[in-house]
C-alpha cells in the first residue's frame, strides 16, 4: 500500500501541476487527452557483451561496469525514476492518474531482459510512489515474441520486399557511398578509440556490408558502420552513466564528440528499422496491445500504459509514423536511453477521437545528472495526417490504419 504524504508534498505539488502542461502545443479547441501509451527504450546499461567490441577496435582495454553485461545500472535506474516523476506530474494534470491514491488504471509492459524490466519497475517507482504496481512480462531473458515478431516467426518478412525497402533507404549510390559520407566522422571515432594506434586499430577497416533479410531475420549491418553505431553507443553511455573524463573514450571523448557520433547508431535505424515494411512487420507483436490501449472503454481500461522496450522497438514506431526528433546533446533521431514516444488519445465533445505523438526524453547533460528538471517534451507531427485542420493530428481510425501497415 502507499504511504500517505505530507502537506508539504501536496502542496508542492500543486505548485508545480499549476505550471506544467502534458505536451506543448495542445490544440485551443476542446479536445481532451484521456488516454496515453508510450513506447520507451530502457535506461543507461553496460554493453551487452563481456567484450564490448572485437579485439583491436580499441587501442586499450574497454572500461568496467558495476552491474552484469546489458543490465540497467543503478545510475540508469536513478534517470528513469527522475522522467518517470515528470510524467506523472503532467498525467496528474490531465486527470490521468489520481494527485494523492495509487493509480489502478495503468497497465506496465516490459520486455523479457532485465534491463526492461527494471526499467519498468525504475518507472513504477517514480510514476506512482510509494505503490505496488503490476508489471507484466515473461521471465528473464525467456524470448517474447511480442517484442521479437519477426525472429518468432509470427510475423515473417518477405526477403524481397523488405529487400527493396533497404534499397530505398539506402539509395541508388549504395552502401559505399553511404559510408564514403561518413568518412571523416569515421577517422574522428577511430581518434577515440586507438589514439595514435591507428595502424591496427578501429571501425574504419572494413567495408560496410548489409546482410538481407531472411523470412526470420532481419537485415543487418556489418563492417565499418555496424561497429561504429555499437561504438558510438557505448560511448554515449558511458557518458550518461556519469563515469569520470578519463573513462569516456579513454580520455578522448568530449560531449560533443557523443553527438556527432550518435549519427552512426541513428544511421543503422534509418536505414535497417525506420523503412515502414520492416517496422510495421517488427511491430506486429506490439501493435495490438497499442490498439487496444487507445480503444478499449472499460471502465477499468488503463488510462496510462507503459511499453518498456529497446531501441529499436521506438526506431520502428517513428517509422511507421514518420517521427522526427532531436533532444539536445543526443544525434538528430537517435532513441535515447529512458526516451519515450508518447501517444496521446484525445477526444472531442461529440466522442470523437483522435491521436498525437511526441517525443520525451533527458538531455545528455540530464543524463549524466539522473535528472529530468527540463527534458525534451515535443508534439511530433504523424506523417500523412491532418484532422481538424491540425497537420500532423491523426484520426484514431487513420493512426489504427497506420499500425496495421
Amino acid at each position: 500500500m502507499r504511504t500517505s504524504r505530507t502537506g508539504r508534498t501536496l502542496a508542492a505539488l500543486a505548485a508545480m501541476l499549476a505550471g506544467v502542461a502534458l505536451t506543448a502545443g495542445a490544440p485551443a479547441d476542446p479536445l481532451q487527452v484521456d488516454r496515453v501509451v508510450l513506447m520507451m527504450r530502457h535506461g543507461i546499461r553496460p554493453p551487452t557483451k563481456a567484450q564490448p567490441m572485437p579485439i583491436g577496435t580499441a587501442a586499450a582495454a574497454w572500461p568496467t561496469w558495476s552491474v552484469k553485461p546489458g543490465w540497467l545500472t543503478e545510475h540508469g535506474a536513478s534517470a528513469i525514476v527522475a522522467v518517470a516523476d515528470f510524467d506523472r506530474i503532467g498525467f496528474i494534470k490531465a486527470g490521468l492518474l489520481p494527485l494523492t491514491d495509487c493509480p489502478t488504471r495503468i497497465a506496465l509492459l516490459a520486455d523479457s531482459d532485465q534491463r526492461t524490466i527494471a526499467t519498468a519497475a525504475s518507472y513504477a517507482k517514480g510514476v506512482a510512489p510509494g505503490c505496488s504496481l503490476t508489471i507484466e512480462h515473461r521471465p528473464q531473458d525467456e524470448p517474447d515474441p511480442m517484442f521479437n515478431p519477426i525472429e518468432s516467426g509470427q510475423a515473417p518478412l518477405d526477403p524481397a520486399r523488405a529487400g527493396a525497402a533497404i534499397d530505398a533507404a539506402v539509395g541508388p549510390r549504395g552502401i559505399a557511398a553511404t559510408e564514403r559520407g561518413m568518412k571523416p566522422l569515421l577517422i574522428r571515432l577511430d581518434r577515440v578509440l586507438c589514439g595514435s594506434a591507428t595502424a591496427t586499430c578501429g571501425v574504419a577497416r572494413e567495408p560496410t556490408t548489409i546482410r538481407p533479410a531472411t523470412a526470420t531475420s532481419r537485415p543487418k549491418l556489418g563492417g565499418a558502420l555496424d561497429r561504429a553505431s555499437t561504438a558510438a553507443q557505448i560511448l554515449l553511455l558511458e557518458y550518461a552513466e556519469g563515469k569520470p573524463a578519463n573513462e569516456v573514450g579513454w580520455g578522448r571523448a568530449t560531449a560533443s564528440d557523443i553527438a556527432a557520433f550518435g549519427a552512426f547508431h541513428a544511421l543503422e535505424f534509418r536505414l535497417l528499422a525506420r523503412p515502414p515494411y520492416i517496422a510495421t512487420r517488427n511491430l506486429a507483436g506490439l501493435s495490438p496491445r497499442i490498439a487496444t490501449w487507445l480503444t478499449d472503454e472499460a471502465p477499468t481500461a488503463p488510462k496510462v500504459a507503459l511499453i518498456a522496450g529497446h531501441d529499436t522497438n521506438v526506431a520502428n514506431l517513428a517509422g511507421v509514423l514518420g517521427l522526427h526528433w532531436n533532444v539536445p546533446g543526443i544525434a538528430a533521431d537517435d532513441p535515447v536511453p529512458g526516451g519515450a514516444i508518447q501517444l496521446e488519445r484525445l477526444t472531442d465533445g461529440k466522442g470523437n477521437h483522435y491521436v498525437r505523438a511526441s517525443y520525451r526524453a533527458q538531455s545528455l547533460p540530464e543524463l549524466r545528472a539522473a535528472t529530468a528538471k527540463t527534458p525534451y517534451h515535443k508534439v511530433l507531427p504523424i506523417a500523412g495526417c491532418k484532422a481538424r485542420g491540425i497537420n500532423g493530428l491523426c484520426t484514431l481510425s487513420d493512426f489504427l490504419a497506420k499500425l496495421r501497415g
